[in-house]
């Protein structure tokens, strides 16, 4: 049985596990491979550490969802980021920023369940529309909150993916979608 709950400072590495592990499966063919192959759990974990997103102050709550003990996805939500900036917060509006889930349990509700614990969380936190930026091709993904109620607004962004040896990074373009929590 699913149990989602809080993320706790201990819990860093396995986030950033589901995180990478979402990223391969999720972007493939989406995000050049070279950027997949060369991700890594332990920095992903240093990062999360470093911004301390287990944090109860942080502005961001992360929530995972684990079934026998074992991380199978998460999900992190807040006040809106304008332009995608984590220092240029719009307290008007909640914003979904992550939904991650194990490729093996894609489909089983496991991402439904996290997408509304999160929404709950946002509502209690007073907000009655949220949004989420997600790949223009991850079809996957655009599907998934579609059937969650959430539309495509009009607004439109380019992801900057950092390649190595110098080259050029690769732009991305996502999607801007929203939805209502009051209904």
């Amino acid at each position: 049985m699913l149990t989602i709950r809080r993320e706790e400072p201990d819990d860093a590495e396995a986030v950033a596990r589901v995180h990478v592990h979402g990223w391969q499966a999720g972007y493939a063919g989406v995000m050049p491979d070279e950027v997949l192959q060369r991700l890594n759990v332990e920095a992903w974990a240093q990062r999360r550490r470093d911004i301390g997103t287990a944090d109860p102050e942080h502005p961001f709550t992360t929530l995972v969802g684990e079934v026998d003990g074992l991380m199978v996805g998460f999900t992190t939500f807040g006040p809106y980021r304008r332009n995608q900036d984590r220092d240029d917060l719009d307290e008007a509006v909640g914003e979904v920023l992550a939904l991650y889930v194990e490729r093996a349990r894609w489909g089983d509700g496991t991402g439904a369940a996290l997408l509304a614990a999160a929404r709950a969380g946002l509502t209690e936190r007073g907000w009655t529309g949220y949004r989420a930026w997600v790949l223009a091709d991850n079809r996957r993904a655009r599907r998934f909150y579609e059937r969650a109620g959430l539309s495509a607004d009009g607004e439109r962004s380019t992801y900057q993916v950092p390649l190595a040896g110098g080259q050029p990074p690769v732009g991305l373009v996502e999607l801007r979608y929203a939805g209502r929590l009051d209904n």
